[in-house]
Parts: structure tokens; sequence; C-alpha cells
């Protein structure tokens, strides 16, 4: 009989991708994801597809009554680093609480192993390079979230046993990643602004330093981390190794593409201008990453770009806080509630 497993998020960019591999793996996948950030289309053929959110408590109920998950991956978030400063209850609402419903249900329900995909965002600016060691000092409601489901992971094992694996990816890119959200990504920024004929837009004078990493290099380590019990109750940095400016990015996106890099500098947002990460106890547990460097990884993006075309930007609708919202980000009014 197949192990049933739970993919949050599996509509989405990292999701989709865990989900393959999960199948692949011979798990039976159930894919819970609202499509805010996601496609259907992305969910890979024989995954069982939940329309619906994180923060849907009898939802999540419900799912967990119908199916004896053995594991649960939980990579459902709104994860705009930079615009939840803007949107605080939204991200504590879809990151935090939506977190503790899934890990409510997995106690309650003995899950194996809950697999969090957190984010380099709980850091926080000058530790470099950074390491799970480092005590986390979070500067943006983004990174303040997920090390909040951290740190209740941690006491969920040690109050019920319930076993987890920690990941803080960061910069993540590839196939399926959603290229019209104009508040994440740079790399799919860039993409879409080539394919629509507009000037790439850089916050700052990009200098700013992130180490990019292929979707392979972090969507297979957190699908097989589950058989690995060297991996359990332990936190991971996992992604590239090898930083570069947004500048040198631009020029990559660029040639690929075939044109001139064209940039527009904008001014300079609140954010930390240098992110990379110590990676040597991801390789201990799940070994060497699959050697793909920043420009195969950017021509493996960019061939599947072409070939689904330009995406229309959306505006996020409800906007809470508008004092010092960067240049380009747009308000759309809704009625909050």
């Amino acid at each position: 009989m197949k192990k049933s497993v739970l993919v949050t998020g599996g509509a989405g960019f990292i999701g989709s991708h865990v989900t393959r591999h999960c199948l692949e793996m011979g798990f039976e996948v159930i894919v819970l994801d609202d499509l805010s950030g996601g496609f259907e289309d992305h969910i890979p053929e024989g995954a069982v597809f939940v329309e619906g959110s994180v923060v849907d408590h009898d939802l999540v109920t419900d799912l967990f009554n119908k199916h004896k998950f053995e594991y649960v991956y939980h990579l459902a978030a709104y994860a705009a680093e930079g615009l939840s400063h803007f949107i605080r209850r939204f991200n504590y609402n879809t990151n935090l609480v939506g977190s503790i419903n899934l890990i409510n249900e997995s106690v309650k329900h003995k899950v194996k192993c809950f697999v969090f995909t957190s984010s380099i965002a709980v850091y926080g600016k000058g530790q470099l390079p950074m390491s799970e060691a480092m005590t986390p000092e979070p500067e943006d409601p983004y990174g303040v979230s997920k090390y909040a489901v951290e740190l209740d992971l941690k006491a969920a094992h040690e109050m019920f046993g319930l076993n987890y694996v920690v990941f803080r990816p960061h910069n993540v890119y590839g196939e399926n990643q959603n290229i019209g959200d104009k508040y994440r990504n740079v790399i799919g920024i860039f993409m879409n602004q080539i394919m629509q004929g507009k000037q790439l837009t850089i916050f700052g004078d990009g200098t700013q330093t992130r180490a990019f990493s292929y979707i392979d290099d972090v969507a297979i380590p957190i699908a097989h981390s589950v058989e690995k019990p060297a991996a359990y109750n332990q936190v991971f940095n996992i992604g590239a190794d090898k930083p570069y400016t947004v500048n040198e990015l631009a020029t990559v996106v660029s040639e690929e593409f075939g044109v001139e890099a064209d940039i527009k500098y904008l001014a300079a947002r609140n954010e930390v201008l240098h992110a990379y990460s110590d990676h040597t106890k991801a390789h201990e547990v799940f070994g060497a990453g699959t050697g793909i460097d920043l420009k195969e990884g950017i021509a493996r993006m960019a061939e599947w770009a072409k070939r689904v075309g330009a995406r229309q930007s959306q505006e996020f609708g409800n906007i809470e806080i508008t004092e010092k919202l960067p240049e380009g980000w747009g308000i759309v009014k809704k009625t909050l509630v």
C-alpha cells in the first residue's frame, strides 16, 4: 500500500517539483493549494488536487481525517519578503496561523515527519555566511513568521514527539516559477520584463548579492528528507554556494534572451544587501548538489519561459500599510475585513 503524503503549495513553484519527486518515490500525493500563486497545470499527473487554503481550519481538519498522512510537506506560503512589511496581518495569518493548523493536525494524527520550508530571511543581515549555528535575527515580518513556525515545530517535537525537518532555501529559480509576480523572484521578473520588451527594474544600485539556487538543488533534498533519519529534527540551509550581484544576474539573463541589459534603477528598498549561506551541514546529509551553475540554470528556465510566454503582473489586492511602499509596487484599494 502506498504511503500517503500531503504537499501544501503543490501547484506552486517549489511545491510542484517536490510533488513530482514524491510521486517518483512511490507516494500517494494529495496537493492542497489555493492557486493564489500557483497554477493547476503545474501539478504533476498522478497527484490528487484539493483547491483550498491552509488557513481554512475545517478543510485542513477534514483532509487529515480522510487521509492517513505518513508525511507532510508544508511549502504553502506567501513568500514576498519585501512586501511583508506592508501586509503584516495577511503575512502572519497565511504563513504562521496556516502553519499551526497543519502542525496541530499532524500531532493529532501521528504524522511521522513534518517537512517545512523556512527561509534564510530568518537570519536577518550581517551574518555571513549564514550558518545554522547562528541565532536568527529576522528583520521583516516574513522572516519573523518563518522563524516562529520553526520554533513551534521544535516545541511540538519536544512536547508531542512530532518529527520535523526544516529547510532554509534561498533565491530559488527554475521552471514553473510564477514569472508574473512582480513582488518576488527577480529572475522571473527579469525574464517577464524582457519578453514584454520592458526595461529591467532593479531596486538600488544592483550591487546587492544573492546565491541564486536552481530548483533541483532544493526540491530533490526536500522530497527525500523523510527517508533520511539523520535529517530528522534538524535545520538545513539549502541552495547554491556562489553569490552574484543583481547587476551580474541581469547580464546573464539578458544574454540568454539575446538582448542587451537595459536597466532602470529604482530607489533602494529596505532589504538585506548581501545574503549567502553555508551548506556544509546539508552536503553531509544529502550529498553534493546537481552542479548546475547559474548560466545553465538560467538557460533551462529561459527555455521554459519562452515556451509559456510572458505573464501579466498582478497587483497585490490588500496592501495594509502604504507608507514607504517601494516604487512600482502599486496599490489596489479593497475593503479590509
